[in-house]
């Protein structure tokens, strides 16, 4: 039986809805951006890190509060090697099942272990009325691609294809430092840092003005 890929990009409708967030960035030249949800965790994050520094890459990590309080050296280890890193709630609570003010508090709560102005949402969902009281605070950065990483039923290869067949200029790419997405992380990741180098490809790092970064769609 073939297998399913992912909803690789977010429904075209919530650009409207958070129409202030970064989905792309404009950009003139070959430059994607790299980013991590969920670590960090010592299972995987250390191996993330030593494969960007040996590609000469900056990322953003976008951590749980709850695993950078377990995980403080490797959180400090993220911030030692000159990535960026956003707000990923303290215990990756998913908007649209959380009342307001239990999910702005979790963000809240996250924000005293994170320093970042940078907030993606878990699975990329939020209300609006949540987005509109994080945007005053934060740039919200969604993402263009989405690699699947995390996906039991996908291998290696359908991460990969994912990526390569849709990326484009500008691309923000979501990858996982979990132990979830370890099995196909560790295959595929430096599978498509090399290809996309070898397509003309450089690696940006995401500004925290986003009156700086453009939405591109």
């Amino acid at each position: 039986m073939r297998r399913l890929n992912p909803r690789i990009r977010l429904p075209r409708f919530l650009n409207r809805c958070f129409p202030s967030a970064i989905w792309r960035a404009s950009v003139e030249t070959k430059e994607v951006f790299l980013t991590f949800d969920d670590g960090p965790v010592p299972e995987v994050t250390p191996w993330v890190l030593d494969l960007l520094k040996k590609e000469d890459i900056k990322a953003c990590f976008f951590c749980v509060g709850e695993n950078v309080k377990r995980h403080p050296d490797v959180y400090r280890w993220v911030l030692r090697e000159g990535h960026q890193v956003g707000n990923h709630t303290f215990n990756h609570l998913q908007g649209l099942k959380t009342k307001d003010p239990a999910f702005l508090s979790n963000v809240e709560k996250a924000s005293q272990y994170i320093n970042s102005c940078l907030f993606r949402p878990p699975h990329g969902w939020m209300r609006r009325s949540q987005y509109e009281q994080l945007s005053l605070t934060y740039t919200v950065v969604m993402w263009d691609i989405i690699s699947g990483d995390y996906r039991k039923e996908l291998t290696p290869k359908d991460v990969i294809k994912n990526v390569l067949k849709t990326v484009r200029p500008g691309s923000i790419i979501v990858f996982h430092d979990s132990i979830k997405a370890q099995k196909n992380l560790e295959v595929a990741l430096p599978v498509i840092i090399r290809k996309l180098k070898r397509k003309g490809y450089s690696f940006g790092k995401l500004t925290e003005n986003n009156r700086q970064m453009k939405m591109a769609i």
